[in-house]
């Protein structure tokens, strides 16, 4: 379904004009604006908007003929959203967001859950789909770091709650839906930010000219580590035992929460141009300003028919 879903799918025009075809990049850009198909009138916005486009791709499309992958890597614009888009996937899959998914049967019955398990399974799932109709919204309106800082934080608190129901057995382990809540909400807090966030990151923090092969190679170590944290589960859980691995996730939650807060930018409303000059002096220089007609790159415009 997925797949057939993909074809209808335009590309985007700044793919596009970085292709040389500005013919079907103007039309696409037309599609996303809400406009008619036909140029049956001008609408400056939306002209200064492609012309802004068409200057970035043609510095993109120029930059990576003479330019090396590696020789992109060391440039600071390049090599920093890399390491932290790599960090950020590192932290994503240690506070074990993706294996409370998938060991969600087995994480339930060691909590003390006093349902069926695979009752607890389908919550998850229902919670993950409900939770996602509201993320783009959500991210619009709180930015991504609040959004980030948020659900990492959640997480963290839902996964101390669990290590501390095994922790006092005769206090906490007696609130009985205690479990059953703090699995489903670690899900839900989750989709609000750290099994989200990252991949609606990588379209926003890296140069046009390298965002392909960067976002890949985060994206592809993001894998690697969830691949080896769901393979180590059981022997983490073995060693350290359940309570312990519930602390040690809490823990890396609400670490990441601090990386969140600390290092990494806030891309809502902001050009490549100000992100690549972030990653070169290591501030913002300015602010998007609603009349800056030019810098939309990053900043969603909406054009009146």
């Amino acid at each position: 379904m997925a797949t057939l879903l993909v074809f209808p799918m335009p590309e985007s025009p700044s793919w596009l004009l970085t292709k040389g075809k500005e013919e079907r990049a103007r039309q696409v850009l037309r599609y996303f604006r809400g406009l008619p198909k036909k140029d049956v009138d001008i609408v400056p916005e939306f002209e200064a908007e492609l012309s802004h486009m068409r200057e970035v791709a043609e510095t993109s499309r120029t930059t990576s003929a003479s330019e090396s992958l590696m020789q992109m890597i060391h440039r600071p614009e390049v090599y920093k959203p890399v390491l932290l888009m790599t960090t950020f996937f590192g932290l994503q899959q240690g506070c074990g967001v993706v294996v409370i998914i998938v060991y969600a049967v087995q994480i339930a019955q060691q909590a003390g859950v006093t349902i069926d398990p695979v009752l607890v399974a389908v919550m998850l799932g229902v919670a993950r789909i409900t939770t996602t109709f509201f993320m783009s919204g959500i991210f619009e309106k709180w930015g991504r770091k609040p959004a980030g800082i948020f659900s990492a934080s959640g997480m963290g608190a839902c996964m101390l709650l669990l290590a501390c129901g095994a922790w006092f057995p005769e206090s906490v382990g007696t609130w009985h839906w205690l479990p059953v809540a703090c699995i489903v909400a670690h899900i839900v807090f989750s989709t609000m930010g750290m099994l989200t966030l990252p991949f609606f990151m990588i379209s926003e923090v890296f140069p046009q000219r390298a965002r392909g092969s960067a976002s890949g190679i985060a994206v592809f170590f993001g894998m690697i580590l969830a691949f080896i944290m769901l393979k180590i589960y059981p022997n983490m859980q073995a060693a350290l035992g359940t309570a312990n691995l519930f602390a040690f996730y809490a823990f890396i939650s609400f670490l990441a929460a601090g990386f969140i807060g600390t290092c990494v930018p806030e891309t809502k409303g902001r050009t490549l141009e100000e992100l690549e000059e972030r990653w070169q002096t290591g501030k913002f220089a300015r602010r998007l300003t609603v009349n800056n007609l030019k810098d939309v790159e990053l900043h969603e415009v909406f054009l009146k028919k």
